[in-house]
């Protein structure tokens, strides 16, 4: 039988949604088939755009960036958790997945915020993990965790970048726990554990990339 494979990526183009106060991409039809004999197009855009992913040196001086992980870093066993309705994403609520945590590398968190995409309230509050949650998840041996939504932090200051005011990127990306962000289609995916992708470009000294995530399942 066939696998299954959902796309879990949001498209790129020059009218998406991007975290406020970010430079929004651009993409300039350089060259046409028509005039030149063949097409490119110049494009312009911040490494967090978009479907992607945090690198530990994103907030951390000399962490580690995303072209000194090996490729298998980005592949793995994963679930999805759903999180709709809820403020915050609890530890004892991630307690009542423990046994499925223990044999995944990923964890997807399906909050609802996909369906706000292109809409002003995407950018409100969604639902992030505690800071207790998120130092629980650091005992399990995961690769990354990911969102449909534009953060695993609450909106804060992006002026000032603290462990306070975005402590669970500091708590996750200390244990190299890669985050991935503005995720889609995580309600097509199913109860049991499925295969994950989320292949950043191989940027020389990458904070954070675009992905094309994908999941596989039977």
């Amino acid at each position: 039988m066939k696998n299954k494979i959902i796309d879990l990526t949001q498209v790129l183009n020059e009218t998406m949604p991007v975290y406020p106060g970010t430079l929004k991409p651009k993409f300039e039809k350089s060259y046409s088939i028509d005039k030149n004999g063949f097409a490119e197009i110049n494009m312009t855009l911040v490494s967090h755009t978009g479907t992607h992913i945090d690198a530990p040196c994103h907030i951390l001086k000399g962490a580690r960036s995303l072209d000194r992980f090996p490729v298998e870093k980005f592949i793995g066993k994963a679930i999805v958790i759903p999180c709709e309705g809820r403020s915050e994403i609890s530890l004892s609520y991630l307690k009542t997945f423990e046994e499925k945590i223990a044999q995944v590398a990923f964890i997807l968190f399906y909050t609802g915020w996909q369906n706000k995409w292109g809409t002003e309230a995407y950018f409100n509050d969604c639902p992030t993990l505690t800071k207790e949650a998120a130092m629980w998840l650091t005992n399990f041996k995961l690769d990354g965790i990911g969102f449909d939504a534009f953060s695993v932090d609450k909106m804060g200051s992006a002026e000032v970048i603290t462990s306070e005011t975005l402590p669970n990127h500091f708590i996750l990306l200390a244990k190299e726990i890669l985050l991935i962000e503005n995720l889609t289609n995580l309600d097509k995916l199913p109860d049991d554990i499925f295969m994950f992708q989320c292949l950043p470009l191989k940027i020389e000294d990458a904070d954070g990339s675009p992905i094309r995530a994908i999941a596989t399942f039977e």
